[in-house]
């Protein structure tokens, strides 16, 4: 996994904007592992609002060569990610009344007239968008977790 670019500071909140593709690989790399309850997605039609409240992992304040297992703690944030002049919202292996569901960030995705939120286990939502305008912003204050995040294969992920 690249590493996110570096903030100022690694207390220092994240606050980005992204208006194109090569904008969306750097939000999908502070985003990537985020953990989203399908109860935190909403999408208003009326405003052409997608909106989500993830727990990012904070990839950008990890420590300068921590070896997974030594004990090094890890962070999560509550962010808010938004999603500006989104005509519609199709979803794939999400079912929006199984609230309690918890989703697994992998990737965000820009093409032509859509992005795409990739998740574990084969889910995906799609937003179809007139132009691409998304902003993303942390909310309060890191918590602690023991747990990072794994993508071996044969590795289980998180839930911290």
């Amino acid at each position: 996994m690249a590493r996110p670019p570096a903030l100022t500071r690694s207390d220092q909140p994240l606050r980005v904007r992204a208006e194109d593709a090569e904008d969306i690989t750097i939000v999908s790399a502070y985003l990537q592992d985020a953990l989203v309850p399908v109860s935190e997605i909403a999408f208003d039609q009326a405003d052409s609002r997608f909106a989500m409240v993830v727990g990012r992992f904070r990839w950008e304040a990890m420590p300068e060569g921590e070896t997974p297992g030594d004990g090094t703690p890890y962070e999560r944030v509550h962010c808010g990610v938004r999603f500006e002049r989104v005509t519609a919202v199709k979803t794939r292996g999400v079912d929006r009344g199984d609230r309690g569901r918890m989703l697994n960030l992998l990737q965000v995705a820009a093409g032509d007239g859509f992005v795409e939120l990739i998740f574990a286990d084969d889910a995906t939502i799609r937003l179809d968008v007139t132009a691409l305008s998304c902003h993303v912003e942390d909310l309060g204050e890191p918590w602690p977790t023991v747990f990072r995040p794994s993508h071996d294969a044969t590795v289980g992920d998180e839930g911290g």
